[in-house]
C-alpha cells in the first residue's frame, strides 16, 4: 500500500482519540508458497503511513482474515527522527484484536507488547509472549497501534503482516496457578504484587522471578503484565506449598497505571481511556467482579503517562512505595498520609497503603520492597482481606522485621490497621519492635506529622516507646528509615507501617 494519512475517525473502538485506517484485503495477495490445493500457503502485505502530532492514543488497522489461516504474524517498525531537547520522540506501542472486534472492555483482545517487540505471532497452540493462543477465526481483526509520544515531524510507520494457512491446530487447555497454598495458619505473609516478565516489557523469565521471590523470603507474588493477561498460564510447575501465585495485569492507561492484584484468571481489564473520559470507574468494578483489588501504582512517578490523574475515590490501596524508595514515592507518602485525616474525622473509609518492586530486569530487586499482610491463611481471599484492612505493613526486604502496637493504660490493645477506642484524654502509649535495621532511625508520625524520633542501636534491633492521647493525635503509624544524605531532607525509607487509629467514632 502507499503512504497515507490516516483516514477516518472510528466510532467503533469506543473510546475518545481513536482512528481506523483503510482496511487491508488479501484478496489479491501473490502466494509466497506453493501448496497442495493450488492456493497460497503464505500471504503478507505492508502498509505505510504518516502520524502528525498530536496524533490519537489509538490507530488501528483493520485486516480481512479470509478462512483456513493458521497463524497470523506482524512486524512493525517507525522512524525515530532527531528532536529538541526537552521534546518527546516517536514511541509507538502494538497489540492487536481478533474477529471479535474492538470495543472497549469487549471479548476481541489478543495480545500487546506495547513498545517491547518489533515483531510477534499468534496461532492455536503458541504465541509470542504477550498475545494469547488461540484459533485464528476468519473476519476482520485490528492491529492497534499506540503512538504513545510523536515527534514534532510526525511519526511515519509501516506495518507488514502475514498470513500462514493450514490446519488450525489445537490451543492447549491454561493451567492457572491455585489460589491458596500451605502457609502457617493466620500470620504475618510477605509479597511483592507489581512484576513484569517477558510477557509485557520485562527481560525475566517466569521461573527467574519465582526463584527471586523464594531468595527475597516472599510468601505470594503477582504477575502484573502491561495490559495482558498472557502471562496467566506461564506459571505451571512455579508455585509451591512456599510460594503463592496471583493472577492480575498492570492496567497502564495514558493518566496513570493501576495493579489489578488477585483477579481471575484470564479476566482481561482494558485500558483504552484516559482520566477525561469518566471511564475509569467501570473498568475498577469490573477489576472486582474479576475478584481483585484496584491499587494505583506509582501515583506521581515522573514517565510519561505514569502519574495517576483518576483520583482515589475507587481505590483499594495505593502503592506509595514502589521500587527504591526515592522523591516520588516521598510525595505519594505524604499525599497519602493527608487523607487519613479525612477518615480519622469521620470521613468514610480509609486508604491502605502498599509497596511493590515493579521490577522488571536486572538490577531490580524484587521484593524491594514488599507488602506484609496479616492474613488468616496463606490465599488470595485472605491476603486480599488483609490488605483491605489496613492489615500492612512495607519493609525493603525479609531482613526488616518488625511489629507496631497501640495501647491503653487499662490494657486495651490495637495493632496495624485498627482503632483503639478510648476517652480524648485517655493515656496511649506507641511500642514499636524492630530488627534487622542497623543505622536506622525510628519515627512516630501522626495527624500532626513527625512527633517523636529515636535511633535504634547499632545492632538494628530495638523497642522505641511514645505516649501521647487521642485528643493529641487522630492516627499513630510508624516509619523506619535510613539516615539521610542531604539536609533537612529525610533519608530513604526502610520500613513503614499503616496506621493505629485512636479514640472513639
Amino acid at each position: 500500500m502507499e503512504r497515507r494519512e490516516v483516514l477516518k475517525m472510528s466510532a467503533a473502538a469506543g473510546a475518545a482519540g481513536a482512528l481506523t485506517l483503510g482496511r487491508v484485503s488479501f484478496a489479491e495477495a501473490a502466494p509466497t508458497t506453493g501448496r497442495a490445493g493450488g492456493g497460497p500457503a503464505e500471504q503478507s502485505r505492508t502498509v505505510t503511513g504518516h502520524l502528525p502530532a498530536g496524533a490519537p492514543d489509538f490507530v488501528y488497522v483493520p485486516v480481512d482474515v479470509p478462512p483456513g489461516v493458521r497463524e497470523i504474524a506482524v512486524a512493525y517498525r517507525y522512524d525515530k527522527p532527531t528532536v529538541p531537547d526537552g521534546t518527546a520522540g516517536n514511541a509507538c506501542d502494538i497489540g492487536i484484536f481478533d474477529e471479535r472486534g474492538i470495543a472497549l472492555g469487549g471479548a476481541g483482545f489478543r495480545g500487546w507488547s506495547g513498545g517491547a517487540r518489533t515483531e510477534f505471532f499468534l496461532r492455536a497452540d503458541d504465541a509470542t509472549p504477550g498475545y494469547l493462543p488461540g484459533p485464528v477465526g476468519p473476519g476482520t481483526w485490528h492491529i492497534a497501534l499506540g503512538p504513545y509520544t510523536v515527534a514534532p515531524q510526525g511519526l511515519d510507520y509501516e506495518v507488514t503482516i502475514t498470513l500462514r494457512h493450514g490446519p488450525p491446530g489445537t490451543t492447549p487447555a491454561p493451567v492457572h496457578p491455585p489460589e491458596r497454598a500451605r502457609g502457617r495458619g493466620r500470620a504475618w505473609y510477605r509479597g511483592d504484587n507489581h512484576l513484569h516478565s517477558v510477557y509485557s516489557d520485562g527481560k525475566r523469565t517466569p521461573a527467574q522471578i519465582a526463584a527471586l521471590a523464594r531468595a527475597a523470603g516472599l510468601d505470594f507474588l503477582t504477575t502484573t503484565e502491561h495490559n495482558t493477561t498472557a502471562a496467566h498460564r506461564a506459571w505451571e510447575g512455579l508455585w509451591g506449598d512456599d510460594l503463592l501465585i496471583l493472577t492480575g495485569e498492570e492496567v497502564t492507561t495514558r493518566n496513570g497505571h493501576v495493579v489489578a492484584m488477585g483477579t481471575d484468571p484470564g479476566v482481561f481489564i482494558d485500558w483504552r481511556y484516559r482520566a477525561r473520559d469518566n471511564a475509569f470507574g467501570r473498568y475498577a468494578r469490573a477489576i472486582r467482579r474479576a475478584g481483585g483489588l484496584v491499587i494505583p501504582a506509582h501515583p506521581h512517578a515522573t514517565c510519561v503517562g505514569c502519574s495517576w490523574k483518576f483520583g482515589l475515590n475507587d481505590a483499594d490501596a495505593v502503592e506509595v512505595w514502589n521500587g527504591p524508595y526515592g522523591p516520588d514515592d516521598e510525595i505519594t507518602l505524604a499525599e497519602w498520609d493527608n487523607t487519613l485525616v479525612t477518615h480519622a474525622r469521620g470521613g468514610g473509609a480509609w486508604l491502605p497503603a502498599v509497596g511493590h518492586s515493579d521490577a522488571h530486569r536486572d538490577p531490580d530487586v524484587v521484593g524491594l520492597p514488599q507488602t506484609v499482610v496479616l492474613a488468616d491463611d496463606l490465599s488470595r481471599r485472605a491476603l486480599q482481606d488483609g490488605i483491605r484492612a489496613g492489615r500492612v505493613w512495607i519493609a525493603e526486604s525479609a531482613g526488616i522485621d518488625l511489629s507496631f502496637a497501640a495501647t491503653g493504660e487499662r490494657g486495651e490493645h490495637a495493632g496495624i490497621g485498627e482503632r483503639l477506642a478510648l476517652p480524648g484524654t485517655a493515656g496511649v502509649t506507641a511500642r514499636l519492635t524492630v530488627s534487622g535495621a542497623p543505622g536506622c532511625t525510628v519515627s512516630f508520625v501522626t495527624d500532626q506529622g513527625r512527633r517523636h524520633t529515636a535511633p535504634l542501636p547499632p545492632s538494628g534491633k530495638g523497642t522505641v516507646t511514645w505516649r501521647t492521647t487521642p485528643d493529641n493525635a487522630a492516627y499513630l503509624r510508624a516509619e523506619v528509615r535510613h539516615p539521610s544524605s542531604a539536609a533537612d531532607l529525610p533519608g530513604p525509607m526502610a520500613a513503614l507501617t499503616n496506621p493505629i487509629f485512636l479514640g472513639r467514632r
